[in-house]
């Protein structure tokens, strides 16, 4: 059993509450979690709603250094992939492909950052940040996505407090979102976001 007492698995979500539970149940086996919860918001009630949920309210149900959010497409599924230092990290998700046009994925500066997916590991100190400093909220280019906004849009500033995110090279073992060049090689990532690929084959709640 594979004990993990500083991270708390969650899920927030408006909607599919049963399919959040099953998805839970799931990353649990084999996984010992300091704590697990669904925080179930009734304010949610649009993608835009949840969003901004996981950015300025999602700290206030972690009591752990650590959070692994998942939703019911995307949780854990190989726990023996498990590498504690991902513990180093304030962010880890599933790498971003390569943008196929002059914005996506670009930070303030122009840095395409290849690292983000909302199924993934944040820090206590992440999650808390937004709140702590007043951060903005706005639509980049027409979506609100809450990984975007902090891996690419306001990453400068969780850059500025100290936030580390991983890289890529760390990234791809972690989990999987796409069929990519750089994850190939990977056979069995800690976690999967979406049934695209060899991720069709994780069970679907």
């Amino acid at each position: 059993m594979l004990k993990l007492p500083t991270v708390t698995l969650i899920a927030i979500t408006g909607q599919n509450v049963e399919a959040h539970e099953k998805a839970m149940e799931y990353s649990c086996n084999g996984i010992e979690f300091g704590d697990a919860k669904i925080v179930y918001d009734k304010e949610i009630k649009s993608i835009d709603d949840w969003n901004h949920a996981v950015v300025f309210t999602l700290g206030k149900h972690v009591h752990t250094n650590h959070a692994l959010l998942i939703h019911h497409n995307g949780f854990v599924v190989n726990p023996t992939s498990w590498n504690p230092d991902w513990l180093n990290y304030d962010y880890i998700g599933s790498p971003w492909p390569l943008p196929m046009d002059d914005y996506s994925y670009r930070d303030v500066y122009g840095i395409v950052h290849r690292v983000g997916n909302s199924v993934g590991l944040r820090s206590k100190k992440l999650l808390d940040l937004p709140s702590k400093v007043n951060m903005g909220w706005q639509a980049f280019h027409g979506n609100t996505n809450e990984d975007g906004a902090i891996c690419v849009n306001y990453r400068h500033i969780f850059e500025e407090h100290g936030c580390k995110f991983a890289p890529i090279e760390v990234a791809k073992l972690f989990g999987r979102e796409k069929e990519i060049e750089e994850n190939k090689d990977v056979e069995k990532p800690f976690i999967f976001h979406n049934y695209e690929g060899r991720n069709s084959g994780y069970p679907k709640f």
